[in-house]
């Protein structure tokens, strides 16, 4: 693999709360997944995010969750598959407004934190997403985790299915993500989980919790910006990737 869309969480700062360094993330990233007030970002943060995002040239995708402020989008939510879809396009319509103003546009969608661990294997739920997205713009990508119900179903709905790789994150034996409850959720050597990207992109395959190798291809790959030293660890990513040959590019440009 010659290229892969570098992408970050970003907007999640809420009133005076501020989360992140949105500012220097976008400087390293390709493409922006900026959260759409229901798990976090108010309406001054976002406009805001969307702005800087649009000045810096990176795409924006519309990080959509369960309405769950005080979790951070966190808990799941047994919702109606109805509602969740009225949700969804709830939360890509007011995005796409901030983006417009900014003079730019939602590219792709992504589910945050429990939505999208439930719809790796949650089907109603992930055809809930995919339903939305369809109904608001069949052109539009799904950003989701390889061998997820999300990624299957928007395959089977005629959408762009984009897997994607987590670069600060654990993985199960299963290629799922390991909870944030548990030991080894999160990494924090930069220069490792760097140079795990990179064995991804070369021999596709990353090494799980349980010292096994799991199966893993990806077009874009994620660091966290509520992380801490997210800047450092993207930052080190970028020069990983560079001598590596690798050219950052947005898959949703």
């Amino acid at each position: 693999m010659t290229s892969i869309d570098l992408n970050a969480d970003l907007g999640e700062s809420f009133g005076q709360w501020i989360l992140g360094d949105d500012d220097a993330m976008l400087g390293l990233v390709s493409s922006a997944n900026v959260a759409c007030g229901f798990h976090a970002g108010d309406p001054s943060t976002l406009r805001a995010t969307t702005e800087r995002a649009a000045t810096s040239g990176v795409a924006i995708g519309a990080q959509v969750s369960y309405p769950d402020l005080r979790g951070f989008g966190r808990r799941f939510v047994d919702i109606e598959p109805s509602a969740l879809t009225d949700d969804v396009l709830y939360q890509v319509g007011a995005l796409e407004a901030l983006c417009r103003v900014a003079g730019t546009r939602v590219r792709y969608v992504k589910p945050h934190g429990a939505l999208y661990n439930a719809t790796r294997t949650h089907t109603a739920q992930a055809r809930a997403v995919v339903e939305a997205v369809r109904a608001y713009d069949p052109a539009l990508p799904v950003l989701g985790l390889p061998g997820s119900e999300l990624l299957r179903v928007a395959e089977e709905a005629g959408l762009r299915a984009v897997p994607e790789f987590f670069v600060d994150r654990g993985y199960t034996p299963e290629g799922g993500l390991v909870s944030r409850r548990e030991p080894g959720a999160l990494l924090d050597d930069a220069g490792a989980a760097a140079d795990r990207l990179v064995r991804m992109l070369d021999e596709g395959v990353v090494r799980a919790v349980d010292g096994t190798d799991v199966s893993v291809r990806a077009e874009s790959a994620c660091v966290h910006g509520d992380s801490p030293g997210a800047v450092a660890m993207a930052q080190q990513v970028r020069d990983a990737l560079a001598r590596a040959g690798v050219e950052i590019t947005a898959f949703a440009p």
